[in-house]
């Protein structure tokens, strides 16, 4: 569970266990009410601490959903890294652990995913999914669909081109999950197995020569927008 995969910031045992305690405290409250009717002094509350404590180690609800985003990632890492290390799966395969993987991960917090999406339209908000202070994260989660492309043959611009493409679709299912009725949201996983299988069917085609220059000018176009990564 999320709950233990808390790293902690250096300093004394008694710090990184009170620190985790907070941690733990906040994503049980925010599963239970949600984000919003959360208070920092309920946290502190459930945690035993007060208030001031509690904002010592986190300053602010969202420095808590930010420490949350970090988290997930490195499990996302990690779950990836491990399943992709017997070299027995084939890129659809691949790309289908990252996607299953990054929905289990995120199964129990769908209403905390709203949080992750509320602030996309302000670019300076810390939480934003677009914005300056989760970009290594972002890089981060790019950089885990590079991963499970591993060494199929792909020209060097779509090589580039598709793990950031990659990541909006994952981006845009992860919006589905968070309205997904369904049980175990079947939905949007059998949409994200179909889409991932359209699209390993349809690199045949875009791997064509004769659709070099095409991907060119689409390269440029995304390179002139700042949409891919340097």
């Amino acid at each position: 569970m999320l709950l233990n995969m808390f790293k902690y910031v250096a300093g004394t045992e008694k710090a990184e266990q009170t620190r985790k305690l907070i941690f733990q405290s906040a994503l049980q409250l925010f599963r239970e009410k949600g984000f919003d009717a959360t208070t920092m002094r309920d946290i502190a509350s459930l945690s035993g601490l007060a208030l001031g404590a509690a904002y010592y180690y986190f300053p602010s609800k969202e420095a808590i959903v930010q420490a949350y985003y970090e988290v997930v990632q490195e499990e996302h890492n990690r779950r990836v890294r491990e399943a992709l290390a017997s070299g027995k799966m084939n890129l659809q395969q691949r790309l289908q652990f990252v996607m299953k993987s990054k929905l289990d991960i995120l199964q129990n917090d769908r209403k905390l995913l709203g949080v992750v999406f509320r602030y996309s339209g302000e670019p300076d908000h810390p939480l934003s999914c677009l914005g300056a202070a989760t970009e290594r994260l972002r890089q981060e989660s790019i950089e885990v669909f590079q991963l499970a492309l591993g060494d199929e043959r792909l020209p060097e611009d779509l090589r580039e081109l598709l793990p950031v493409a990659l990541w909006a679709l994952h981006m845009g299912l992860l919006i589905l999950f968070i309205y997904d009725t369904s049980a175990g949201q079947t939905r949007t996983r059998k949409l994200s197995d179909g889409a991932l299988n359209l699209t390993t069917g349809l690199l045949s085609l875009a791997k064509s020569a004769l659709l070099k220059p095409i991907r060119g000018k689409l390269m440029n176009l995304l390179h002139e927008a700042d949409l891919l990564p340097v």
